[in-house]
């Protein structure tokens, strides 16, 4: 997988603010497969920040590694915020984190609906035990929807941890 230099950049950028925090970071990603986690990784010297991630692609990955309820896949569905908030909270838990990400959302060509659209992405950032929960809808094929998740992702972070 090539990375665009800009989400490189965004990547080396993210890293050295962790490092400034000395904040480490996990992610708990879905439909990004791991791409969060494969750019972070990218960056020299990331093993300082980051130990551990999780791809919890299926409902039953997310209950058993992360803690995400049955209830709330059930009555809100993978693609929600209620998910994504269950996802962050257990992936900073189980990894020790001050710093995670989790994303849930349809990258397509399938599973869009009229409610939840190819495209819809949610969100949520939990920096040392608070979050920020987010969603988009993007335009594009499955590689587009997942190339701009992640540089969504990295976009928010710096944002989030600027002083």
């Amino acid at each position: 997988m090539t990375i665009p230099v800009t989400t490189y950049n965004l990547a080396a950028e993210l890293g050295a603010l962790l490092l400034r925090k000395n904040f480490s970071i996990t992610t708990a990603e879905s439909c990004t497969g791991g791409g969060i986690a494969y750019v972070l990784t990218a960056v020299p010297g990331s093993s300082a920040y980051l130990d551990r991630s999780f791809v919890t692609y299926s409902n039953k990955a997310k209950q058993q590694l992360l803690g995400v309820k049955a209830e709330t896949l059930l009555q809100y569905g993978a693609v929600s915020k209620e998910t994504v908030l269950e996802m962050a909270v257990g992936a900073a838990k189980a990894a020790g984190a001050e710093v995670a990400v989790a994303v849930s959302g349809i990258a397509g060509p399938d599973g869009g609906s009229a409610a939840k659209p190819v495209g819809t992405v949610h969100f949520c950032f939990e920096i040392s035990g608070h979050q920020v929960l987010s969603h988009r809808i993007f335009d594009g094929d499955r590689a587009c929807v997942r190339q701009q998740a992640i540089d969504f992702v990295l976009q928010q972070l710096i944002l989030l941890l600027t002083d």
